[in-house]
């Protein structure tokens, strides 16, 4: 007689209750209170199933990371995520300023962890990683789709101790890698200030650190004694910092009561407009604020609050789009939640954050494109596809002001919205050209080895020259053909591996990045600058626009509306 089988009815009836119960609640309207509970204990039912019963061992305090993992990758924010202890003391330490690593500012970008720009003076600059970097591996290990939190642990460690990053850049085929040193990294706010053609100041403003207020009001003050009728505020390549140093810098050429930016989000105390408190400072200069695509976060507050009260006239390139707001909870065991918790807005209610496919949209891209876990990185978005190369090195990345939506300042110039500041002279650097290009390539595939002959080159030609001499326009002298030679056949002792034609065709950007080299480490960060100076296009840009401007309106008046912003390089229509 063949075994009878139990009849799942039962099982099958009481789902089949529990589902019409559950009906029922909810045409009833069931407080959401309830139905919360009811989800909490549905999920507390499904861990301890998963933790008791799945066919292999698994930990249940690694359910609990993985849940919570989940549940903040569902968010779609890559600023979004839970520090433990030590993660959270690296938070601390970097936003301090004093730390031990490689000097990144870094962020989430397309499920990779992009680089904002190198910190100057620290390792990462000195080997020549770039805004537009995308971090593929740390010491072998992929870092694909993690956290920002998560990669700056792993790229921290003590003083001296090397780290190996893989890189994949812009226009390259293939991910390149550096082997840095771990410095301690102290950040500063302005290195330097000076004058130019005679009554321009100069302020390059690194990063917005604790004393960046301070600093700045410093050099300003110390510029207009030494005769400065205008200035120039150089934010590119600032990453940003400490939001408070923002508003006050702002606040040094706004009069009283302005606003400077406007948080939004969904708690009403995230909801607020944060004004200026002084008088202008310097009422009455023209003030010149350049930007690029390292500009980020506090550096956008500050250039699109000036831009929307038509106080300075922004040149350069579209800034990062980093405009949203994190804060930070204290949690059980003494973990931090670092969750996004608002939207920056200018006063002209531009939103500064640039929206980038995250969490779901990116993973439905991804799978369209038979793109899967492990894969190598998928081609670069065609804004990126189609940047350049400057003669400097940098990135030059076309004008993205194509659909995007305008608001008017408050004295009614029209600026473009839509993420990120857009300048209202929009210069691209000096470019080179398809063939130079491809042969950078090439040296860029070296990884750190130009970069390190580069700098001990200079450190050599120093020491073997000690009669060059500095005018008033910086370090004065010129690299000869055979220098170049020089450094070429140092450079293939050390395993360099690209032939002599590339290197010839290279031979633009060799030269700048070498005579560039020398005078930093002969003259510090002021002599390079001024080394560089007459070859910056942004800046040239911006002292002609401030040669013929008596006032801050009449440095405004020459753009006029961003659609008729003049090509590079145009002077003032006058």
């Amino acid at each position: 007689m063949t075994p009878s089988r139990p009849a799942p009815f039962g099982p099958v009836v009481v789902l089949v209750l529990a589902l019409l119960a559950g009906g029922w609640f909810l045409q009833r309207g069931v407080a959401q209170e309830q139905n919360v509970y009811v989800q909490s204990r549905l999920f507390q039912e499904v861990l301890d199933h998963v933790a008791e019963r799945f066919v292999d061992p698994v930990d249940r305090q690694q359910l609990y990371d993985f849940a919570i993992e989940g549940l903040l990758q569902e968010l779609g924010d890559p600023n979004t995520s839970l520090l433990n202890v030590e993660m959270y003391e690296n938070f601390r330490i970097q936003t301090e300023g004093d730390y031990g690593g490689i000097g990144l500012e870094i962020v989430d970008r397309d499920e990779f962890v992009t680089v904002v720009g190198p910190i100057p003076g620290t390792p990462a600059a000195r080997a020549g990683i770039r805004p537009g970097d995308r971090i593929v591996e740390v010491d072998g290990t992929s870092i694909r789709g993690w956290s920002t939190q998560a990669a700056v642990q792993i790229l921290r460690g003590p003083a001296g101790e090397p780290v190996t990053v893989l890189i994949d850049r812009p226009m390259l085929d293939a991910p390149i890698e550096f082997t840095l040193e771990r410095a301690r990294i102290q950040l500063r706010s302005v290195p330097f200030a000076t004058l130019l053609d005679g009554d321009v100041g100069y302020i390059p403003l690194g990063v917005f650190n604790e004393s960046a207020t301070r600093e700045v009001r410093a050099a300003a003050d110390s510029l207009r004694s030494a005769g400065a009728r205008t200035l120039v505020l150089d934010l590119r390549g600032n990453p940003g910092g400490v939001l408070e140093q923002a508003i006050g810098v702002t606040d040094l050429f706004l009069p009283a009561r302005l606003p400077v930016a406007e948080t939004r989000g969904q708690a009403a105390e995230q909801n607020q407009r944060l004004r200026s408190s002084g008088a202008d400072r310097y009422e009455g200069m023209p003030l010149v604020v350049l930007v690029d695509r390292g500009s980020a976060s506090a550096s956008e507050i500050v250039a699109g609050a000036l831009q929307d009260h038509d106080r300075a006239l922004v040149v350069g390139g579209t800034t990062f789009g980093k405009g949203s707001v994190q804060t930070l909870f204290s949690l059980s065991g003494g973990n931090v939640l670092k969750l996004t918790t608002a939207r920056w807005y200018t006063p002209a209610g531009r939103s500064i954050e640039r929206v980038e496919p995250t969490g779901e949209a990116v993973q439905e891209r991804d799978a369209a494109e038979g793109l899967e876990e492990g894969d190598p990185p998928r081609p670069l978005p065609p804004e990126a596809q189609s940047v350049s190369l400057a003669v400097d090195g940098q990135f030059v990345f076309p004008p993205d002001t194509a659909g995007r939506p305008t608001v008017r300042s408050m004295g009614g110039r029209t600026l473009y919205a839509g993420g990120g500041i857009v300048p209202d002279r929009l210069v691209i650097a000096d470019t080179l050209s398809a063939a130079e290009q491809r042969a950078v390539r090439a040296l860029f595939m070296e990884g750190g080895r130009f970069n390190v002959g580069v700098f001990d080159f200079a450190v050599s030609y120093l020491r073997s020259r000690t009669d060059v001499p500095a005018g008033t326009a910086g370090p004065e002298f010129r690299i000869s053909d055979a220098e170049l030679s020089e450094l070429y056949a140092s450079l293939r002792e050390r395993g360099f591996e690209v032939d002599s034609a590339e290197w010839q065709r290279a031979e633009r950007f060799v030269r700048y990045q070498l005579e560039s080299e020398i005078a930093l480490q002969g003259w510090g960060e002021l002599g390079q600058f001024m080394r560089r100076a007459p070859g910056d296009q942004p800046l040239q840009e911006a002292l002609r626009w401030l040669r013929a401007a008596d006032s801050p309106q009449a440095l405004l008046e020459g753009p006029g509306s961003p659609d008729a912003t003049p090509a590079a390089g145009a002077g003032p229509d006058r």
